[in-house]
């Protein structure tokens, strides 16, 4: 079966850290919903007026990079981002997506192919997103299917836990 996510893209550059994803002057945060509030603060303050039901973040070379802390993850996850398209990631930003069970895909070029705003709709299992304003389709790489199996139980703890049952 096909997994697809649709929503809004919001478009951000190159080397997006995670200072700028979650502001570290609010680590001492600890509940999701206070942490969510900040997402993105550090380089859009405008982000959560302009996120929509569903986000879909497009960015362009090494997403995440800076420090490996959890937060940059959690609070992109609960202000509501269904994916993150990039060209590239930081490595450590990418491996705790997946465990937190946030969808992470590369796409080179990704940056010029979509444009702030568009409708989009992607196909995690064939590795396509499609812009729905103008019919194209744009190849990602796919998941991996144990990644997928991560990521459809929520992040690698929930998977473990029904690994074990």
């Amino acid at each position: 079966m096909d997994w697809i996510i649709k929503g809004t893209v919001l478009k951000f550059s190159d080397n997006i850290d995670t200072d700028q994803i979650y502001p570290g002057r609010y680590l001492e945060l600890t509940d999701p919903k206070d942490i969510a509030r900040h997402a993105m603060e550090g380089v859009d303050s405008s982000f959560l007026k302009r996120m929509k039901e569903s986000t879909i973040l497009i960015a362009g070379k090494n997403f995440g990079c800076g420090s490996s802390r959890e937060h940059a993850v959690i609070t992109l996850l609960h202000a509501g981002v269904k994916a993150v398209i990039a060209e590239s990631f930081a490595r450590i930003f990418f491996r705790n997506a997946i465990n937190l069970g946030l969808p992470v895909l590369i796409c080179p070029g990704i940056s010029q192919g979509v444009e702030d705003g568009s409708l989009v709709e992607m196909n995690l299992t064939r590795g396509v997103m499609s812009v729905v304003e103008s019919g194209s389709e744009i190849k990602m790489q796919k998941i991996p299917s144990n990644v997928a199996e991560i990521l459809n139980k929520g992040g690698l703890i929930p998977y473990i836990r029904a690994s074990i049952k």
